[in-house]
């Protein structure tokens, strides 16, 4: 027999394995074999559960083939209806049931409706209604499609549910109710939409769907959940179908617009925020077909659903990126306000220091949309002329507060035709929207207020900003054409268009956006916080705060041309201490200048992000008064000279001189040739060669540069030369002719710029003065159409009288052409392409009148100056430029033409030689010179240093300081060294003697003396 005892014997291990290696082994059999016996356990629970699963499977096919057998012993009752509901999506089932119900007439579709089990019928026929639907979806192309159709069109239509059913019935209504519940509207577009174009003509299913697009519209009252609930789905569903018009037969596409609920649009309004989840392709789908149906029925829209409607297309808007709505190779194409700028976006006067990220802009913004060009076509009826108009006529007394919210966010989705936008609401107003805003809905709110300085943050305020923005837009485009006789209300025709305000309202309203504008630089954090401030639009408040820049800057610019209200308006001394504003703008373009080589890039706008101080500065200057300016910018030219190792010791100066020597007679030739390229931001040491060649000598006390320059002024500016012209005023602009656009004219105008950036910078006064548009491009800023007036004084005046011209613009001829005329030779020059063949009308004159100032005042010398900017910005970084209009910038380069201080001049003359203050002769020549009218003043300052205006902040600022030093017997006339600001004056016995002498030399053009 089998015996078992030695296996139970225990094992002992005699190989001298120690006894942990054993227990290793011992624990990893028991691991292996626990999970042997786990995966046995799951290899039975899954065969269980596959052997029921299998079981199931057999059990349902024979079922449904039960089913089937039943289904088809009575296809057209109520067993089979029943068993094709339970037997579900078959689509050989539904087609035989179609198909069959199909061949009797309607008469014995609704039959089971009228029996006793009717209830049964009902909630049957509904589900195979919705199968219907996906089955049509699914194949709208299939065999059963049309007996599909066939079938839904009978049982949806009210008037055949009436006729069969009797009147009172809410058979349809459930039955759409049910199918509304279960994305109705949905299965349809995707039928639709599966339909392609080129098929619309012969396919048999459009004009059915068509129909049950329509049905529910038909189907409930206007007042009911359902009518309403009709309404957005089809909105959201079927108008988001790409070119619905152009899917649809001309019948159809008839039936439908004639349905569409357009009168109950207003049913829209609590559901909008649904279309903020559409994607961009949908919302843009959306508003494409809108455009087609609702547009021309603008008048018969009641004003509640033409606010609907202008909110709908708001909200759509909202997320889209800029220019979204346009074709990609339309982007890049400049407009005629994109012209007029003539500056890069980096470069713009107003753009703001760090972008403030409303709650409209945390989330991330939609992509752009991929659209056929058809939809592009449709789209581009937004921004023109003839709808702006349309919709201005019915909007603006019915729905104006929705009107305004849509113009704001179609210019920020559509920036490229803002400005057509805009100008076309102010030429069918006639400019009376403006007036409307501000009386209306600005003036008499606390935005519109100052003495509820909070208001800015306020919620209950939020309605408020989109008029105020608005307004600000408009006036803007206004005073682009305003001449200052419309402006000040001169005009003699009471047909002439006006200033839509009068000027005490011009004043209120420009102080309101600077105290609006000012805490949107310098308290900027506080509003980062502040979210959801303006409804409806897609807007940050960096966008606020330029908007409202760009209109005071274009009121204060009006103002600084023919002042009127006090310099003090602009001032917001009262909210700083301006010391230590000065103290803080100074340290930080300190940090700029240390760290620009290392840390901070050259874009203008990003390297503003540092300081509030510098935003004012560069984008409202005004509101600091222009004496804290001046002493700013001379601190800015001071740092940037310990930056770049000036020092102001004698010895440091002495061995970092540039010697250049010059040549009596070529001053300006050898100063191009020798300087042109030099570093100017260090001190130059002049040496004039006489003409026998040998180096002159002279009194420099640091070169004769002055003089130097004095004389290459002279030369470069002289308008013999062809660089520069002069206008009536004798202001000098750059020189429009082709050979100024040459290269070597080009590196005359740029070595030009760097001297005078190099006077600039070194505190020396030109007695040169530019023209009022030329000093704005030094600005980056747009030169407007009251400028052309200091160019070419008959061009303005025809550029007026086609502005107010009441006949018919075209009976004048003109296109958007410009002739030019060089070595007797007229050019024609397009204005805009194929401008030729573009006639000036009544609706595109603004347009003309600006293209023609933008030509003559920018494009002409657009070479000659983008070449003098270039050297200027290499010895005075543009942001010391933009802290003053061009007024103030001709002060900063010649002195202001206030009355000569003489007590200052005194207070700060330096004398040499015998004389002092106490000496006889310096007493009388104050005596005598205090007896000096103004203009004889002017001529003794210009004798002694080349320039007859004072420098701003007074004689301190004069490098080096005025001097007089006695010289030679009473004979001589005196002299002077304007080099060194030195007045070189014999001592004269009498003071009658010294008034003949000093007068008949500072007016016979007495000058310079070497000795």
């Amino acid at each position: 027999m089998f015996s078992f005892e030695s296996e139970r014997r225990r094992k002992i291990n005699l190989g001298g394995v120690s006894s942990a290696a054993t227990s290793t082994e011992v624990l990893g059999q028991a691991k292996a074999i626990r999970l042997e016996r786990l995966e046995q356990k799951r290899r039975q629970e899954n065969a269980t559960r596959l052997q029921a699963w299998w079981r199931g499977v057999n059990e349902a096919r024979r079922t449904r083939d039960e089913m089937r057998r039943t289904f088809e012993g009575d296809v057209s009752g109520l067993t089979g209806l029943r068993c094709l509901v339970l037997i579900g999506q078959d689509e050989g089932i539904l087609g035989r049931w179609s198909s069959t119900l199909s061949k009797y007439d309607e008469t014995s579709l609704f039959m089971p409706a009228k029996g006793s089990h009717k209830s049964s019928w009902v909630v049957l026929i509904r589900k195979t209604c919705l199968l219907l639907l996906r089955s049509v979806a699914e194949s709208p192309h299939g065999p059963n499609a049309s007996n599909h159709l066939r079938i839904l069109n009978a049982l949806l239509s009210p008037e055949v549910a009436k006729k069969h059913l009797g009147p009172g019935t809410d058979f349809t209504q459930s039955l759409i109710q049910y199918l509304l519940g279960h994305e109705y509207y949905s299965l349809i577009a995707r039928s639709i939409s599966a339909i392609p174009l080129e098929d619309k003509a012969s396919s048999s299913s459009l004009p059915t769907l068509v129909q049950l697009v329509v049905y529910p519209l038909k189907t409930f009252p206007s007042t009911s959940s359902q009518y309403s609930e009709a309404i957005l789905s089809l909105f959201f569903s079927i108008f988001t179908i790409p070119l619905v018009p152009n899917r649809l037969p001309i019948p159809s596409l008839t039936h439908l617009s004639a349905n569409l609920p357009l009168k109950d649009l207003h049913l829209l309004e609590p559901s909008l925020s649904r279309f903020s989840t559409l994607g961009s392709d949908a919302r843009a789908h959306l508003l494409a077909n809108v455009l087609m149906f609702v547009p021309p029925r603008y008048s018969a829209l009641p004003d509640s659903c033409l606010s609907a409607y202008l909110r709908l297309l708001t909200t759509l808007f909202e997320g889209l990126p800029a220019h979204a709505l346009q074709p990609s190779d339309q982007i890049n194409q400049t407009n005629i306000w994109t012209q007029i700028a003539d500056m890069d976006e980096d470069d713009l006067p107003n753009q703001t220091r760090v972008r403030v990220v409303s709650n409209f802009e945390l989330a991330s913004p939609l992509p752009r949309p991929q659209l056929d060009t058809r939809t592009y076509k449709r789209l581009a009826v937004l921004p023109t002329l003839t709808h702006i108009k349309a919709l201005l006529a019915v909007a603006q007394k019915r729905s104006f507060l929705a009107f305004v919210t849509f113009i704001l966010s179609l210019n920020k989705i559509w920036p490229m035709s803002k400005d057509h936008t805009l100008s076309a609401i102010l030429i069918n107003s006639k400019n009376g929207i403006v007036k409307e805003l501000y009386r209306g809905y600005v003036r008499g709110t606390k935005l519109g207020k100052d003495e509820y300085p909070d208001a800015l943050t306020e919620f209950a305020n939020a309605s408020a900003w989109p008029p105020i923005l608005l307004l600000c837009d408009l006036y803007t485009q206004a005073l682009r054409t305003m001449d200052d006789d419309e402006f000040f209300g001169k005009l003699q025709s009471t047909s002439a268009p006006r200033n839509p305000l009068t000027l005490d309202e011009v004043s209120a309203l420009s102080r309101r956006l600077i105290n609006i504008a000012f805490p949107l630089y310098w308290n900027e954090e506080q509003f980062v916080q502040v979210k959801g401030m303006i409804p409806h639009l897609q807007y940050s408040w960096d966008l606020v705060r330029d908007s409202m820049t760009k209109c005071v800057l274009a009121i204060h610019a009006r103002d600084s041309r023919k002042p009127f209200v006090p310099p003090t308006h602009w001032h917001v001394g009262s909210q700083l201490d301006m010391r230590a504003f000065i103290e803080a703008a100074i340290f930080e373009e300190q940090q700029i200048t240390n760290n620009h080589q290392t840390t901070l890039p050259s874009n203008s706008r990003l390297l503003s992000t540092i300081s509030p101080c510098l935003n004012i500065l560069n984008n409202i200057p005004f509101a600091i008064p222009f004496d804290s300016r001046i002493y700013i910018y001379r601190s800015f030219i001071h740092s940037d000279m310990f930056a770049n190792g000036r020092e102001d010791s004698f010895l440091w100066r002495r061995t970092h001189r540039n010697n250049i020597q010059v040549r009596r007679g070529h001053v300006a030739q050898d100063g191009f040739d020798k300087l042109g390229n030099s570093n100017l931001k260090g001190p130059i040491e002049i040496s004039f060669i006489d003409q026998f060649g040998q180096a002159e000598a002279g009194i420099d006390g640091g070169g004769v540069f002055k003089e130097f320059f004095t004389s290459l002024c002279k030369e470069v500016f002289d308008t013999d030369r062809g660089l520069w012209l002069a206008n009536q005023k004798n202001e000098l602009y750059p020189n429009p002719h082709a050979y100024a656009t040459e290269s070597y004219s080009l590196s005359w105008y740029r070595f030009i710029g760097r001297i005078v950036g190099k006077a600039m910078y070194e505190g020396i006064l030109i007695d040169v003065a530019f023209a009022g548009f030329f000093l704005s491009k030094w600005l980056r800023r747009e030169s407007l159409l009251d400028d052309l007036a200091s160019l070419d004084p008959d061009l303005y005046k025809g550029l007026i009288y086609l502005k107010h011209y009441p006949g018919n613009p075209e009976d004048l001829s003109l296109s958007f052409t410009v002739a030019d005329e060089e070595f007797g030779v007229t050019k024609t020059i397009d204005l805009k392409p194929n401008g030729s063949n573009i006639p000036v009308t009544r609706e595109n004159r603004h347009e003309y009148i600006l293209l023609m100032s933008h030509y003559r005042l920018s494009k002409q010398i657009r070479k000659q100056s983008d070449a003098f900017f270039e050297g200027l910005s290499e010895m005075i970084d543009q942001r010391w430029v933009r802290m003053f209009n061009q007024q103030e910038l001709q002060l900063v380069l010649g002195g202001t033409d206030a009355p000569i201080d003489l007590d200052d001049l005194r207070k700060h003359t330096n004398y040499g030689g015998v004389y002092d203050d106490n000496e006889e002769t310096i007493v009388k020549f104050w005596k005598v010179v205090n007896t000096f009218n103004h203009e004889q003043r002017r001529s003794l300052l210009r004798f002694v240093t080349s320039c007859s205006r004072p420098p701003l902040l007074g004689f301190k600022e004069l490098v080096p300081n005025f001097s007089i030093r006695d010289s030679g017997d009473e004979q001589r006339l005196p002299s002077s060294s304007t080099c060194v600001n030195l007045l070189k004056l014999p001592r004269y016995k009498s003071g009658h003697i010294l008034r003949d002498k000093l007068l008949k030399a500072i007016n016979s053009g007495a000058g310079f003396d070497l000795s």
